[in-house]
C-alpha cells in the first residue's frame, strides 16, 4: 500500500519546498506535482515528492480523515510505522508532539 502524506508548504525554494507535517519539517521536492505551490499551500507528499497541491475546500477533511487514519489504525503495523516515523524525527527536530 502506498500512503501519501498532507503537509503544509512552509517555504519554496525552485524545486524544493521546505513542508510541515504534522509538526514534522521535511524537505520535499515538487518536480512532479501538479501545479505550483507556494507557501501557506497544502500538498500531499509521498517518498519525498509532492503529487498533488490539496484544494483549500479540501484541507480540513484530507487532515481529518489523517487523524482518524491513525486513531483507528492503532493496531495496525502500518500505521504504527507512520506514528513512530513523526515521533522519531519530532525527537530529532525538537518537535513537541502533533
Amino acid at each position: 500500500m502506498c500512503l501519501g502524506v498532507p503537509g503544509r508548504v512552509v517555504a519554496v525554494n525552485g524545486q524544493i519546498a521546505q513542508v510541515d507535517f504534522f509538526g514534522v519539517r521535511r524537505e520535499t521536492r515538487l518536480d512532479v506535482i501538479d501545479e505550483p505551490v507556494q507557501a501557506g499551500d497544502y500538498v500531499l507528499n509521498h517518498v519525498g515528492f509532492a503529487i498533488r497541491r490539496i484544494p483549500d475546500h479540501e484541507i480540513e477533511e484530507t487532515l481529518a480523515l489523517y487523524e482518524v487514519l491513525l486513531r483507528e489504525a492503532e493496531n495496525d503495523m502500518m500505521a504504527a510505522d507512520v506514528r513512530s516515523e513523526i515521533d522519531a524525527a519530532q525527537l530529532h527536530s525538537g518537535g513537541s508532539g502533533g
